[in-house]
């Protein structure tokens, strides 16, 4: 109900503020009159002033015809520009006019505003709210209520945890590495926001795994070994060490235990396809059960089973081309065994396997982009 009041307020307000200087104008018009009417009267009481002073000798013929000319000169031209009568404001007219405002607009208001606008409508999915133009704040400025909230209360943990990666995604790597150690601070050790604050720290030096960064991956990964972020980032300090084949090695080391769903598999395998799978002439299988049936095997053996298995897909995926995940393995296996010109007859023969197909297409680009094949 006081939202409605503010309206009504507001309304009456805008229909005063025109109708006010309305009435004004009229009573303006009304008192130009009299003004005008006083200045030909004057000028007048002038011209009979002129003959009495003439008649009494005060002043010469000459002069007198003189001033005489002048001032008929003056009331002439103040005659002339008085304008005609105004009619008089209908006081009748100017109370219906404003009882029409007032009642008249809000219900016009009411009208447009009841269908697109009711109160009875239900709230917008919070989705549509934050696409909606003007209907959801900005991400700054939700930070900014954060940070302001914090200010107040440095020792909430939770708020350093929402914050902390928002401020890394905006961009804002030093405020989230702080962020990320107030969170460390005021929630405890987890490996999760040990490698956190450790990706925010290299992601401020611009991708390299400074020796910073690095213990805090390694703490990560003493407090879980199976830590997918500390495990990569591991990997990628050492292939920016130059040392390849340890990079392999932790990259397969942690694809042989990641889900065969993991969002982060197409990231980990590009990265093993950039170092070539190391200098071992050790290949990565296909798939987890290859790996572990691998384990025991002499290294040549090894090789050459794998090898196998890739021309037994390459022979099946020519047979029946719409398996976009198999062409994907296919592909990521000839460059990590070092043919890449394999790989790239391989996503060739993919595009074309599946060109009829446009969501398989763009999950084959999509997926191939990821392996450094999206020409």
């Amino acid at each position: 109900m006081t939202l409605w009041f503010v309206f009504a307020l507001m309304t009456v307000a805008a229909i005063f503020a025109v109708l006010l200087p309305l009435g004004r104008s009229g009573r303006a018009q009304e008192q130009g009159g009299p003004h005008q009417g006083s200045e030909v009267a004057v000028y007048k009481d002038q011209l009979a002033e002129i003959e009495r002073d003439l008649a009494v000798g005060l002043i010469a013929a000459p002069e007198a015809e003189a001033a005489r000319v002048e001032i008929s000169r003056r009331l002439l031209a103040a005659a002339a520009g008085e304008p005609a009568a105004a009619p008089k404001s209908n006081l009748k007219w100017r109370r219906s006019a404003a009882v029409l405002a007032l009642v008249g607009l809000p219900l016009v208001a009411i009208g447009v505003y009841m269908p697109l606008g009711s109160p009875r409508l239900q709230d917008f999915p919070l989705a549509e709210r934050e696409r909606g133009t003007g209907m959801a704040r900005s991400l700054e400025n939700l930070v900014v209520q954060v940070e302001q909230h914090l200010e107040k209360n440095p020792t909430d943990g939770r708020g350093w945890n929402v914050l902390a990666p928002v401020l890394q995604r905006l961009g804002r790597f030093d405020d989230a590495v702080r962020a990320y150690r107030n969170a460390l601070t005021y929630n405890g050790e987890s490996p999760e926001r040990r490698s956190d604050l450790g990706e925010a720290i290299a992601a401020a030096a611009g991708g390299v795994v400074t020796a910073e960064a690095k213990t805090e991956f390694e703490r990560a990964h003493a407090l879980d070994a199976d830590d997918p972020k500390s495990n990569y980032f591991l990997g990628l300090a050492a292939e920016q060490d130059g040392r390849k084949d340890d990079a392999a090695n932790i990259w397969r080391a942690l694809l042989a235990k990641a889900p065969s769903d993991a969002p982060w598999r197409p990231l980990v395998q590009s990265s093993l396809a950039r170092v070539g799978g190391g200098g071992s002439g050790t290949v990565p299988a296909l798939s987890d059960e290859t790996i572990a049936a691998s384990k025991d095997m002499a290294e040549g053996d090894r090789n050459a089973m794998v090898r196998g298995m890739v021309e037994r897909l390459a022979t099946r995926l020519k047979q029946n081309g719409d398996d976009v995940e198999g062409w994907l393995r296919l592909v990521r296996a000839y460059l990590v065994m070092g043919d890449r010109d394999k790989a790239k007859g391989a996503s060739t023969d993919a595009r074309q396997a599946v060109a009829n197909d446009a969501e398989r297409l763009r999950q084959l680009n999509e997926g191939l982009k990821t392996l450094g094949l999206d020409g």
